[in-house]
C-alpha cells in the first residue's frame, strides 16, 4: 500500500508490527510522527475474520478477531491521544461494521465492531475538550476480507466510496462542522448515519420496588420490546438457503 501511495506521488511510510499489543500501536504512532513531525488523523482498518456458531466457537477463534478488531483500535487511539491531546487536535477513525447489531455466525466479530463504537464514543466524549474528534465508519465494499460473506448485499461499494467519507471525516471542515462521536455508512452511492442510543420507553414501581410477578404484569406492555431488524430477516435467510439460493442481506 505505501509503494502505491508513493507512485501515485503521495508520500506514505510502511510499518509491519502487531496491533494487538501496546508496543506496536505506539510504534505506529511513533513512525508517523518520526516522519511527519505532527498526527492530524488516525485511522484504524485491521481486520481479520473467524466465522463459526457462537456454540462452536473456541477461544482461538474469539481471541484473534476481539485483539485485531478492537485491542488493535484502542493501542492505536491510545498511543495517537496522547499526542493530539498536547497538540489539541486531530481526528479518530475507527472501523465498525453494520454486524455490531448482531451476526449469526459472527458473535466475534459482532461483539469487537459494537466495542469499537463504544471505544470511538468514549474518545469523542474524552477528548472533546481538548479539540480532538472521534467517529466510526461502518464500510460496505468490496474487499479481500468481504468476499468469503455467503450472502448477497443488496447495497455495496468500492473501497474508494468509502476512502471519500474517510478523507473528509479527517478534514478541518468536519472538524469545524462538530462531527463527532458518530457512525456512518458507506455503501456505493449510499451514506447513512447511525443513530444514539438512548432509551426508549420506562416505567416505575409503585412504591420503588419490583418483584419478578409485578415485571411480567407490567414490562410487556408498558415498556415492552424494541424490535431486531437483523432477527426479522433471519428466517427468509434461512428459508433461501435451505432452497440453495444464496442469501439476500440488507
Amino acid at each position: 500500500m505505501a509503494k502505491e501511495i508513493t507512485a501515485a506521488g503521495g508520500d506514505a511510510v510502511a510499518v509491519a508490527d502487531d496491533i494487538s499489543t501496546m508496543a506496536g500501536g505506539q510504534r505506529v504512532v511513533d513512525a508517523a510522527l518520526s516522519a511527519y513531525g505532527r498526527l492530524d488523523g488516525v485511522v484504524c482498518g485491521a481486520g481479520i475474520l473467524r466465522e463459526r456458531m457462537l456454540f462452536n466457537m473456541t477461544e482461538q477463534e474469539w481471541d484473534p478477531v476481539l485483539a485485531t478488531h478492537l485491542k488493535g483500535t484502542f493501542t492505536v487511539f491510545r498511543a495517537a491521544s496522547a499526542v493530539m491531546r498536547a497538540q489539541r487536535s486531530g481526528t479518530l477513525i475507527g472501523f465498525t461494521s453494520g454486524n455490531h447489531q448482531g451476526s449469526v455466525a459472527q458473535a466475534n466479530y459482532s461483539a469487537a465492531k459494537g466495542g469499537v463504537i463504544s471505544l470511538v464514543r468514549s474518545a469523542a466524549l474524552g477528548l472533546h475538550k481538548y479539540g480532538v474528534t472521534a467517529n466510526a465508519v461502518a464500510p460496505v465494499a468490496r474487499t479481500r476480507m468481504s468476499a468469503g460473506v455467503p450472502m448477497r448485499l443488496a447495497e455495496i461499494g468500492e473501497p474508494e466510496d468509502v476512502a471519500a467519507l474517510v478523507v473528509y471525516l479527517l478534514s478541518g471542515e468536519a472538524a469545524r462542522q462538530g462531527i463527532t462521536g458518530q457512525v456512518y455508512t458507506a455503501a456505493g452511492a449510499k451514506i447513512a448515519v447511525w443513530a444514539q442510543p438512548r432509551e426508549l420507553r420506562a416505567v416505575y414501581a409503585e412504591g420503588g420496588a419490583w418483584t419478578p410477578e409485578r415485571i411480567a404484569e407490567v414490562l410487556p406492555g408498558s415498556v415492552g420490546v424494541d424490535p431486531m431488524p437483523m432477527l426479522e430477516g433471519v428466517a427468509a435467510m434461512e428459508r433461501a438457503a435451505r432452497g440453495g439460493e444464496r442469501p439476500n442481506a440488507r
